[in-house]
């Protein structure tokens, strides 16, 4: 059996820190409000789940391939981040969250788990650490990973719900607010290479 107080504390201090997935979904509540984010958030959740069905499935063959593939992942998922944070920057901050005006989707919310390397990296850590080493069957790992996948939408939910919460405060301050989710940003891409 695992040891339940590291591995909780694994998963509440890396599903409820700034990552992508939160900073967009704060960034989304605080332009589209909170029930427009909840399909991102939503989106999160399954690409959420199914990266960990993925990593429990395949973690005897990603321990062989991740140190050839981990430094391109960090790199790309690095780009990627740097990428959100240049376009959280240059984004205005009286428009209703995308160029078009339409918030950010279910399917983009899915899509940024398989780019997103904080996601990633989580997936194989529990996946190799917790759970695999000690569970087998394919029903406690399915179980294993949506109960994850709901801690996941509980805290990129949290984020949502703060960015709603403080909507007036953060609009009236729009730049200010995009600089630092920028500045968040670009720290969870430079904290990928610490």
């Amino acid at each position: 059996m695992p040891d339940l107080t590291a591995f909780l504390s694994y998963v509440l201090l890396a599903t409820f820190t700034p990552g992508p997935n939160n900073i967009m979904a704060m960034s989304g509540a605080t332009r589209n409000g909170f029930r427009r984010t909840l399909r991102f958030t939503s989106g999160v959740t399954l690409g959420f789940f199914v990266l960990l069905a993925l990593c429990f499935a395949f973690s005897a063959a990603l321990f062989a391939l991740v140190p050839a593939l981990h430094s391109v992942m960090v790199y790309v998922g690095a780009a990627y981040i740097l990428w959100l944070a240049w376009k959280t920057l240059r984004s205005n901050p009286h428009a209703d969250g995308t160029e078009d005006g339409r918030a950010v989707g279910f399917w983009a919310g899915a899509a940024l788990q398989f780019v997103n390397p904080k996601a990633i990296l989580y997936g194989v850590t529990i996946a190799s650490t917790f759970v695999v080493p000690y569970f087998h069957d394919p029903f406690v790992l399915a179980g294993i990973a949506a109960a994850l996948a709901v801690v996941a939408f509980i805290a990129t939910g949290n984020w949502a719900l703060f960015g709603a919460a403080f909507q007036r405060f953060l609009a009236k301050s729009g730049r200010v607010v995009d600089v630092v989710m920028a500045l968040l940003l670009v720290y969870c891409a430079v904290s990928l290479f610490l």
